[in-house]
């Protein structure tokens, strides 16, 4: 018999099926989200780790959190629950200047790949995060997938799953991913936009290739940096980034319909309380606040 081609995903046709355990009986479904405080501050290798990359405490940190993902695949292997369980890897920003980029640029590493910014900022790289899904014969092995994302997603999918209903008024911008997990090419955009937040709550909003900025700088820690937002600067960033991943020309100036649609779709979501079809939901917070004073410049 032939192993299962992992390249050709088996279709979910029944979602409410029983899992089994190894030797045929049922066993109950399980969720373990697990959330490891490597690589974060403090950056502290074990000694088992401590140098084992030759680069810095911050890399050797994360060959721990490597292989602490690989004791759980292997538990997960020994029990044979392996061939039916959806294993998700992923960080929740992009990495801290704590890691200390300029000591890591020495060993040629650069934990952002040449994107702007970093943890707490509005730019890219301080959302761009990795993102692997694992789930023999049901999602595509070895596929790369271009499709904006964000985890609040993961809500929608395990409902798409399992055959659950999302009330209105539960994950209001959450969508299945589970087309761009089991399809290689997509026929629309899964998300109508996304809408990114900074550390000091600076909003953007990326729909395609661009990302309108909400503010005039990076929203975060790179603020204070001389040269940032120079004096003078234009209120909003705007970026295309197919052509610019990296964020260095602000095309703001040179597509202001762009900028008035991007600007009044992000106003209506606010206002609806979501991002995507369903019943209107009220902010449970006020209706107003300091970040949302861009909106005046919208008409």
């Amino acid at each position: 018999m032939q192993p299962p081609d992992e390249t050709k995903p088996r279709p979910i046709e029944n979602r409410k099926s029983k899992i089994e355990n190894p030797d045929g009986s049922a066993a109950a479904p399980f969720f373990l989200y697990l959330a490891l405080t490597a690589p974060h501050t403090p950056i502290l290798p074990t000694p088992d780790y401590a140098g084992r990359t030759r680069t810095t405490d911050y890399g050797d940190f994360c060959a721990q959190v490597d292989a602490v993902v690989g004791h759980i695949l292997s538990a997960l292997a020994s029990t044979g629950l392996d061939k039916n369980t959806i294993v998700i890897f992923a960080t929740d920003n992009g990495c801290s200047p704590a890691a200390d980029f300029r000591t890591l640029a020495k060993h040629n590493h650069d934990p952002n790949l040449g994107y702007r910014g970093h943890k707490a900022d509005i730019y890219e790289g301080g959302h761009r995060v990795p993102f692997i899904v694992r789930w023999p014969g049901r999602v595509l092995a070895n596929h790369v997938s271009a499709e904006p994302i964000y985890q609040g997603d993961l809500f929608a999918t395990f409902a798409d799953i399992i055959g659950a209903k999302i009330p209105d008024n539960a994950a209001e911008d959450s969508v299945s991913i589970l087309p761009a997990l089991t399809t290689k090419t997509l026929p629309a955009p899964l998300h109508e936009s996304l809408v990114h937040h900074s550390n000091n709550g600076s909003f953007a909003i990326r729909q395609g290739p661009w990302k309108l900025i909400l503010c005039p700088d990076s929203g975060g820690w790179s603020a204070p940096r001389p040269g940032d937002a120079p004096r003078g600067s234009p209120p909003f960033q705007l970026y295309n980034l197919d052509d610019d991943p990296a964020e260095k020309t602000n095309l703001y100036a040179a597509h202001p319909e762009l900028v008035q649609r991007l600007g009044k779709l992000l106003i209506a979501q606010i206002r609806a309380g979501r991002a995507t079809p369903g019943a209107p939901q009220k902010n449970t917070g006020p209706q107003t606040w300091p970040e949302l004073a861009w909106m005046k410049r919208f008409k």
